[in-house]
């Protein structure tokens, strides 16, 4: 195994059924993606498809790709009309939306292509962090964990609950349609708590990819001043580019950044089951430490996890190929979704 590079870089593991990275510094994780294997589109792909349906004239359609994938349309140029064809480039993804008695899902958002504009499937996350410039190391799975060195499983953690820091400090994330809300708790007093809280929010908005809009509590502090500092913090830990509202008396803040694809949090809570799959699909890629180990094992997960696993048959197939080695998939009724067992 290679030494990584003594600045930032980036981690990148191509699993089973999804795609990870993560940018570190000082063996600390400042941002990560997770990109699934499915044919959904993504930002920045261009479409072939057709208008199937006009919401608001000239404003606002409904199109369905080729792929049969549904994308809002915004606006309709005056000479498209429904059932018209189509190329459609695709602004943000689409992302499961929180907060309503069901889970469901906000439709992918785009808009009519420019003549000229080439088509294709939007950058994929390894394109995505080439073009960033920063060294790029591979974490294959025969290899030492450096994803989980850095902190991966309690980024996931941080991601599924919502909740950051410790009691000095802490953080509670809550999406919702409209915004992704931050509430700062905490024992120290406002004054101190503010800033640490501010700092939080913004690594914890860059580590899982919070987007859009965003609400960030703060406790009430007693003068502008303090304010300002904790307003610096956000400054200073998030980077550009993004716009926010000063600290009002009420300790909010509000930021917005572009949104092109879910977060963390969206990825991990819009479909538990199949982040609980990957989990285990990751931890039985890895069985013994990393070590590689050839031969036969078993892999025991919640009914509903063996069931999302088997709807794949090529998941598995993967695993057996990575390992070099049988593996058996067994359902475990006393098992909780997220938990898995490899022996």
């Amino acid at each position: 195994m290679t030494d990584a590079p003594a600045g930032p870089h980036w981690l990148y593991e191509e699993g089973i059924g999804e795609s990870r990275a993560a940018l570190v510094r000082s063996g600390r994780i400042l941002e990560a993606q997770i990109e699934p294997d499915d044919a959904r589109a993504r930002a920045g792909g261009v479409h072939g498809g057709r208008l199937i349906r006009t919401l608001i004239q000239r404003k606002r359609g409904i199109a369905r790709l080729d792929s049969g994938e549904l994308v809002l349309i915004e606006p309709i140029p005056p000479k498209v009309a429904e059932g018209a064809a189509v190329r459609v480039e695709i602004l943000r993804e689409a992302i499961s939306e929180p907060g309503m008695e069901e889970e469901r899902e906000k439709l992918a958002k785009g808009r009519i292509a420019l003549p000229g504009v080439q088509g294709g499937p939007g950058p994929s996350l390894y394109q995505r962090i080439v073009a960033t410039g920063l060294p790029i190391v591979a974490c294959p799975a025969h290899e030492a964990d450096r994803l989980e060195a850095a902190g991966w499983s309690e980024l996931i953690a941080e991601a599924t609950t919502g909740e950051v820091g410790r009691e000095d400090a802490a953080l509670r994330i809550f999406p919702t349609p409209a915004m992704t809300l931050i509430d700062v708790d905490g024992s120290l007093p406002p004054a101190q708590l503010g800033p640490k809280g501010a700092k939080l929010a913004a690594q914890a908005i860059r580590r899982m990819g919070i987007a859009g809009s965003i609400g960030i509590d703060l406790p009430t502090m007693n003068n502008k001043d303090e304010r300002l500092v904790a307003a610096a913090q956000i400054d200073k830990y998030l980077p550009l580019p993004f716009e926010r509202t000063a600290v009002n008396g009420f300790g909010f803040v509000q930021i917005i950044r572009k949104r092109e694809r879910p977060s963390l949090i969206e990825l991990l809570r819009g479909d538990p089951v199949r982040a609980a799959a990957m989990a285990a699909l990751r931890a039985a890629e890895r069985f013994e430490g990393g070590q590689g180990a050839a031969g036969a094992m078993t892999l025991t997960v919640s009914p509903a996890v063996a069931r999302a696993i088997r709807a794949q048959p090529d998941w598995l197939k993967l695993l057996e190929r990575r390992r070099g080695g049988a593996v058996t998939l067994a359902a475990d009724e006393t098992m909780q979704t997220g938990s898995h067992h490899a022996h």
